[in-house]
């Protein structure tokens, strides 16, 4: 190894890309490998050749169910963000008030999404609200419960010194909270995004959506149908691509935002 490749994988950053890479990669030549070498049928387990073959072909299928998967997905997010913070806030104004509401935040959390999504749909008329609902109540909790815990983790000697200065409630709010609680928060987005999607693609199992509406959800219903088991996995591929994606985007979004001044996101 010359002077000039050692620094570059020396670097976290790029040891951070590289090294899941690697790992993926190796994992693909071992699949592609055993189900050659073993004769695995095509409609058991497909190789990646054929998984990246069937993403071609059916792309422009494919991609489009993704981007009305996002929409879901993109759609939940942002209200559970939205609610979750308002849910926050109102928490930690009373020790009463949390402990009133705060188990019903839980029971959203406990309850199978599947369990209730067909009467969401039911009730519901619009099938795209009714879709963003079911995700929405998958993903909300971790906004709540990091939000909550970040706005209740304040350094007590601050806090003391606040109070000492006369600070009123709106300025420890806006001047001490809220930066205790922003790492929290931005934990709290890396969950919520990944469950959003998960609560995108369990709502349209159940809603069972077809037409050009139908997302990737429909797709793996209608591979499984018709035992297009590539299709099947690719459809599978992009999802988790997407997740990946969707993480990724969260962790930059606090890299940002931290990076300059918290531990937590420095080094």
């Amino acid at each position: 190894m010359n002077e000039r490749t050692q620094p570059l994988l020396a670097n976290p950053r790029i040891q951070r890309v590289a090294a899941p890479l690697l790992v993926g990669l190796v994992l693909l030549g071992l699949w592609q490998f055993l189900c050659v070498a073993l004769k695995v049928p095509t409609y058991l387990v497909p190789t990646p050749v054929d998984i990246a073959r069937t993403l071609v072909a059916d792309g422009p299928m494919l991609f489009g169910a993704l981007l009305v998967t996002l929409k879901i997905t993109f759609l939940s997010f942002a209200l559970a963000v939205v609610l979750g913070v308002v849910a926050a806030f109102l928490f930690v104004q009373s020790r009463v008030i949390e402990a009133s509401l705060f188990p019903y935040a839980i029971l959203l959390q406990v309850t199978p999404v599947v369990a209730i999504a067909p009467l969401i749909i039911i009730w519901v008329s619009n099938t795209t609200l009714a879709l963003t609902i079911c995700a929405t109540l998958v993903a909300i909790f971790p906004i709540i419960s990091n939000t909550v815990l970040g706005l209740r983790s304040v350094n007590p000697g601050l806090l003391n010194l606040f109070r000492l200065n006369r600070a009123s409630r709106w300025q420890t709010l806006v001047r001490l909270r809220i930066p205790s609680a922003l790492p929290y928060f931005f934990g709290g987005l890396r969950i919520a995004s990944g469950l959003a999607l998960i609560g995108a693609v369990v709502a349209e199992f159940v809603a069972g959506t077809g037409g050009t509406g139908a997302g990737l959800a429909y797709q793996i219903l209608q591979a499984g149908f018709q035992l297009n088991i590539p299709r099947l996995f690719a459809a599978l591929f992009l999802i988790a691509l997407t997740g990946v994606l969707l993480f990724s985007l969260m962790a930059m979004l606090a890299r940002a935002s931290l990076g300059h001044w918290h531990e937590s996101e420095q080094g």
